[in-house]
């Protein structure tokens, strides 16, 4: 079947085409390896009058894209969003439009959409759609403005797709009440000193919030370390049992050599009762992990997070709470504080406390121009203006590639 498929180079991926403010648009890396299968729309202008679905094997071809064994010419292809309508990349469906580029002889496959319908297989995916209203619209607003904070001009993507960035399923994860919550808070980010603030969240804090600044190093004032009681998970409470020679294969990755272990004395911790501090001591002697070394060997033990206590000889006993880093909002806190009758907005100004809430204006990359904010004790909850649809990122120098056959 003679057909043109039109694909945009995208080196210019960062800038919006003119007259795009208040859209945001976000890159998601969905798909990587030696080849990716596509499915994509194709116009009528493109088809000659015969709208409907082209499917591709993209490859590499040294440093160039091949299209069914084809070398398309470059190492980067763009096909902007058709309104309405979806791609498939290794059958899996995304809203929106489709950035291949091939990296080291690797085809990598970049999801381009709007943040608003990005959000909505994004929300389902981090929080079951069951929870408490209040809570996923917790979850929407925190999600927004963790991607809004990340959006990178230096890179062809901004967002990877799994729980390394936050968990992106695509259409198949979309759901009613999910959507509705992202709905319900269109636009809105936590906001700090004017810009997108760092909502960093975690399953379950295991009733005591930790700091960014025991976590990584890194002072937020908004992200501090107090009593989370509404915290309560399956994973509030739990208790690992590990044999010493496994605790010694995890020590000598860390450093540490004492011969044989024969026990483990935690000797400092953090505001929030993680291990800060831990004691090891073998037959050859004795070495002190500290700082984040000791939180990340208690988490390489299989611990669910580091707020722990020790106990036992072989195997050690540990005995630890909650799931996850403790930074920020605790899913299951939020969804206990919803069920106790608090909103999304009382909600988030108890794990985000000292941050305000704002509505992205413009794409701005990156972050979006942001209103001022409102501190969260002041806000109330209000339906907000509705923004336009992200239109298609229109690189500049476009190209049109023909079909097999042409």
């Amino acid at each position: 079947m003679r057909s043109f498929l039109i694909l945009l180079t995208a080196g210019l991926l960062a800038q919006l085409a003119p007259g795009t403010a208040g859209a945001t648009n976000i890159r998601v890396l969905v798909a990587s390896g030696k080849a990716v299968s596509v499915r994509v729309p194709i116009t009528p202008s493109v088809a000659q009058g015969a709208a409907g679905y082209a499917s591709w094997t993209v490859g590499a071809l040294g440093s160039h894209l091949s299209l069914g064994g084809q070398d398309a010419g470059g190492d980067t292809l763009y096909l902007p969003p058709v309104p309405g309508s979806t791609v498939d990349i290794d059958g899996h469906t995304y809203r929106g439009g489709l950035l291949l580029k091939v990296v080291s002889g690797v085809v990598k496959a970049v999801n381009v959409l709007d943040l608003e319908e990005y959000l909505l297989g994004v929300v389902p995916a981090e929080m079951p759609s069951s929870w408490p209203t209040e809570a996923l619209k917790s979850q929407a607003v925190i999600a927004r403005t963790y991607a809004a904070a990340r959006i990178n001009p230096t890179s062809y993507y901004d967002l990877c797709a799994t729980d390394s960035c936050q968990v992106y399923g695509g259409v198949a994860r979309e759901t009613a009440s999910a959507s509705q919550a992202v709905q319900a808070t269109r636009a809105q980010v936590v906001s700090y000193a004017g810009a997108a603030a760092r909502t960093y969240f975690s399953s379950d804090s295991g009733g005591y919030t930790a700091s960014s600044l025991e976590a990584w190093g890194q002072d937020q004032p908004y992200l501090t370390a107090k009593p989370d009681p509404a915290s309560q998970g399956p994973n509030s409470r739990w208790t690992l049992s590990v044999p010493l020679s496994r605790v010694a294969e995890v020590a000598a990755r860390y450093g540490v050599q004492v011969g044989s272990v024969q026990s483990l004395t935690i000797t400092q911790l953090s505001a929030s009762g993680r291990v800060t501090g831990i004691n090891v001591v073998g037959s050859a002697g004795s070495r002190l992990l500290s700082g984040a070394d000791a939180g990340g060997f208690v988490r390489s033990l299989g611990a669910r997070s580091s707020r722990v206590n020790f106990s036992g000889s072989d195997p050690l006993v540990i005995e630890g709470a909650g799931s996850g880093h403790g930074v920020g909002l605790s899913q299951y806190g939020a969804a206990g504080l919803a069920r106790q009758g608090w909103n999304y907005l009382q909600i988030m100004g108890f794990y985000y406390a000292g941050a305000s809430i704002s509505s992205i204006l413009a794409d701005t990359r990156p972050g979006g121009l942001l209103t001022a904010g409102v501190p969260f004790r002041e806000a109330q909850p209000a339906p907000l203006a509705e923004r336009p649809a992200a239109p298609p990122v229109v690189a500049l120098d476009p190209w049109v590639l023909r079909s097999p056959g042409l």
